[in-house]
């Protein structure tokens, strides 16, 4: 009995039945591209801030309109003349008719609109396009790794596998050169012996530790407004160190006149009063350090929020506080909520920091804390 092989080449012109993909992959695009226009108000947006981080996320997407050839109501001729360099897409010529914009804010217009519906995205989803960009800068090797990242990297090709794992491209040319040296012309007939599988090796990459030091000012000058911007810097923070790095340490450390250690809980929720005085949280910090994260063994970054109101005279001890911080740490981000554009004490100090490892974010609105991220934790270019 003869043998049928186990796989058949198709030469079908499958470009027809590729529609419903196009279109699947068009969709997927315009979804990615929504996301990331609306990743500034998704990223304080309050129901998420507030949630257990296993909800869904709705997005406004503009509809997808198919292709296809509009009827000239009008009956009239229309010319479009290229210079002779056009590409596909380039517009030749346009309807007058078509300059009537849809109503748009208090007027009232004569035009259809466009079609906008919602679409649902998960907490992981929103992560992965929000994440992608940042990282810790500035990351050293230290002598003690604890931090690991696997990669999976495909080495080796060979004849015996699993069928998830075939290499389709080895597989034809293996099956070429065999017809070849049988004097046959073309792929066909493809046997177990042309079957090639490829092979992985799980590569453990050591990674420095880290400690970050979320620092907030809870006293009383800090309002609503301040104090959600500045926690939900911190949760999108927090998820994005322990979304990355897997043995990354988050020591949360709130302030008024006395700065405290405290747990994530009791950062996120309770609320203080009282006066400013910021160069207490530094000297914590500092003493934190000195404790239990010696510089030699990890990476340290401390971050600090805060409406920028300070007690005065507090001014000079916390610019030095921040630059004995500076020696041991490899950055120091400081993010100021002022959604008046006052003058604020703690900024009229640190503008004359020249220090590289200091930086700093100032926040108007609630849409700024993304922009805070991305600065702080901004991908540094591979040289």
């Amino acid at each position: 009995m003869e043998q049928q092989p186990l796989f058949i080449v198709s030469r079908e012109d499958w470009s027809l039945h590729r529609k419903g993909y196009n279109d699947q992959a068009r969709h997927q695009q315009r979804v990615r591209e929504a996301i990331k226009n609306n990743l500034p108000d998704l990223v304080s947006d309050e129901s998420i801030i507030l949630s257990d981080g296993r909800r869904t996320v709705k997005v406004p997407i503009k509809s997808l309109d198919e292709a296809h050839f509009i009827y000239n109501y009008n009956k009239k001729q229309h010319v479009g003349q290229g210079d002779g360099d056009s590409q596909v897409g380039d517009v030749l010529g346009v309807d007058p008719q078509l300059s009537k914009k849809p109503g748009k804010g208090q007027d009232a217009g004569d035009q259809p609109g466009e079609d906008v519906f919602d679409t649902e995205i998960s907490i992981d989803e929103l992560e992965d396009m929000l994440f992608d960009e940042m990282e810790l800068p500035n990351l050293e090797q230290k002598q003690k790794d604890q931090m690991q990242t696997t990669e999976i990297v495909f080495h080796d090709i060979r004849k015996k596998g699993i069928m998830s794992n075939i290499d389709k491209k080895r597989t034809l040319l293996e099956n070429l050169r065999r017809n070849a040296n049988e004097g046959k012309a073309g792929i066909g007939g493809i046997s177990p012996d042309d079957l090639r599988y490829k092979t992985w090796t799980e590569i453990v990459k050591p990674q420095s530790n880290a400690v970050i030091f979320a620092i907030l000012d809870v006293s009383g000058s800090m309002g609503a407004f301040e104090k959600f911007c500045s926690r939900s810097y911190f949760f999108w923070m927090s998820r994005f160190l322990r979304r990355k790095y897997e043995h990354v340490e988050i020591v949360y450390i709130a302030h008024h006149t006395e700065a405290k250690e405290v747990t994530e809980e009791e950062f996120f929720t309770r609320g203080e009063s009282g006066g400013t005085i910021c160069s207490s949280a530094y000297q914590r910090v500092l003493d934190i350090i000195e404790q239990r994260y010696p510089p030699a063994l990890w990476n340290i970054y401390p971050f600090h929020f805060s409406d920028g109101d300070n007690l005065t005279s507090d001014n000079e001890r916390c610019v030095r506080l921040i630059e004995k911080l500076m020696e041991v740490s490899n950055m120091f981000g400081y993010g100021e909520i002022n959604q008046y554009n006052r003058n604020s004490t703690l900024m009229s100090a640190y503008k004359h920091i020249s220090n590289k490892k200091f930086k700093f974010s100032i926040i108007k609105d609630k849409g700024e804390v993304y922009k805070a991220l991305t600065h702080f934790f901004a991908k540094q270019p591979t040289t």
